[in-house]
């Protein structure tokens, strides 16, 4: 038969394919057939080739991930997305001082109105400042436990992801700000409880990284960008320039109580000295301090002359009296990180605590390091660990577990209380902010959206 080489067992094998072959023939089975037929008369296999797929045209349209596809995450559904606005849609914004005027002027100036008015008049009263005689932890946690989430206090308040946010210090009327990764700025009256409570500014043509209301005239609300830094004074409903470069700012914080000078960090590392009573829009000092990267920056809140900065595995204390163009020598290093810094703020008391958040999935509050998943990925704002201003103990930091939740820890690492409502919350706050001297946290998401507690 031409098989005598083969094994009884292989010549049995080819018999039962050459039968089988022949009763599928029979059947008038031709595919099957020919290929059994095939086999039997061919000892080598060959790969059966795959089908074609289909054409793109002729598939039904798929959803497709918007991570994938580099597109910001938004709280509507892909289908309603909208795209990013266009260069001639949304200009570069000039230099100089820009109107404070609203993107949607046109539709409601009246409501415009009413909330710079509203920002106005809460900035000329006075507050007693914030409580300093520290309360117990129980008595903390009571009052932590008494702070709740209701449907009326989230909005949507600015176009995109959260970068930063600052709380204006009123007692009688809660005012946010929040800036956005497309340099937007809203402003939402939340006690104003109405649909036109919240409006979008646009003073910067980069991410909002940092802003704080001054701390002796809440009526400047200061912003920075990676080009500019502007103080949004509502008494002249102007956005002044105070400072511009080309050197990416990436954070910064008042160096006196009069907010009349400032420390500012930068993406590359260097920090400079900017004082706003002086003409022009160039900084007074820049200085490097050794950094391959700088986040944050935070001045000491009873010595000014003290500032941590933050970046890379870096973490460093300075004195800014003698800082200098080069060769600046850190009078403190805080040590142990392995991985980036995303973050490191003094105690908002006396100072002598550090809270640093960390790539490596840890919470350190020197010398009380605690695990923590700080592992947000590229689509979610980095979690910075902020002091509550009311509690020199305990700080608040975003969370990535499941039910979304905003944590509060002690100083010894022990977790404190947990905001969640399972209702209401969602998504990952990882930027938050505590008012100074009322019960009130507001946590802000990456698709704009602002939750207060």
């Amino acid at each position: 038969d031409g098989y005598s080489d083969l094994s009884a067992y292989e010549r049995k094998r080819l018999k039962n394919i050459t039968e089988n072959a022949k009763f599928f023939a029979a059947l008038k089975l031709h595919e099957s057939a020919a290929r059994l037929n095939q086999l039997a008369t061919k000892r080598q296999s060959h790969v059966t080739k795959r089908p074609k797929p289909k054409k793109v045209e002729d598939e039904t349209a798929r959803r497709r991930s918007m991570r994938l596809l580099r597109v910001e995450p938004l709280d509507i559904p892909l289908l309603e997305t909208p795209a990013r606005p266009g260069a001639e849609e949304y200009p570069q914004v000039p230099v100089g001082p820009l109107p404070m005027v609203p993107e949607d002027q046109a539709d409601n100036s009246k409501w415009t109105e009413a909330l710079l008015s509203t920002w106005m008049r809460i900035s000329e009263l006075k507050g007693d400042g914030a409580d300093r005689d520290t309360p117990d932890v129980k008595r903390y946690q009571e009052s932590l436990s008494s702070m709740v989430l209701s449907e009326e206090n989230i909005r949507k308040v600015v176009k995109t992801r959260v970068c930063s946010m600052a709380i204006h210090p009123s007692e009688s009327t809660i005012l946010v700000a929040a800036g956005d990764k497309w340099g937007h700025i809203g402003l939402w009256n939340v006690s104003c409880r109405a649909e036109e409570g919240a409006h979008i500014f646009i003073p910067h043509s980069f991410q909002v990284n940092c802003m704080h209301f001054s701390p002796c005239n809440p009526a400047h609300l200061l912003s920075l960008s990676n080009d500019t830094l502007r103080c949004g004074d509502v008494t002249r409903a102007v956005f002044d320039e105070v400072c511009r470069s080309e050197e990416n700012f990436s954070c910064f914080d008042f160096l006196e109580e009069n907010a009349s000078t400032a420390i500012v960090g930068h993406w590359d590392g260097d920090v400079a000295v900017v004082d706003r009573r002086t003409p022009g829009m160039s900084s007074e000092l820049s200085a490097d301090i050794g950094f391959r990267r700088t986040r944050t920056v935070h001045v000491h809140p009873v010595n000014k002359q003290y500032f941590l900065a933050a970046g890379s595995v870096d973490v460093c204390v300075f004195d800014v009296r003698y800082l200098k163009a080069k060769g600046n020598k850190p009078l403190s290093s805080l040590t142990g990180h392995t991985k980036s810094v995303a973050s490191a703020y003094f105690s908002p008391v006396t100072g002598s605590r550090v809270v640093t958040v960390c790539a490596d999935d840890k919470l350190r509050m020197f010398l009380f390091p605690c695990r923590h998943n700080n592992n947000t990925g590229r689509w979610l704002t980095r979690f910075r660990a902020i002091w509550d201003p009311k509690q020199e103990h305990c700080f608040l930091v975003g969370s990535m577990a499941q039910p979304r939740q905003i944590q509060v820890f002690q100083d010894t690492g022990k977790l404190l209380h947990s905001f969640c409502n399972v209702d209401c919350l969602g998504s990952v706050c990882s930027i938050n902010v505590v008012h100074p001297s009322q019960n009130i946290l507001v946590g802000g998401n990456s698709s704009g959206r602002l939750h207060v507690f």
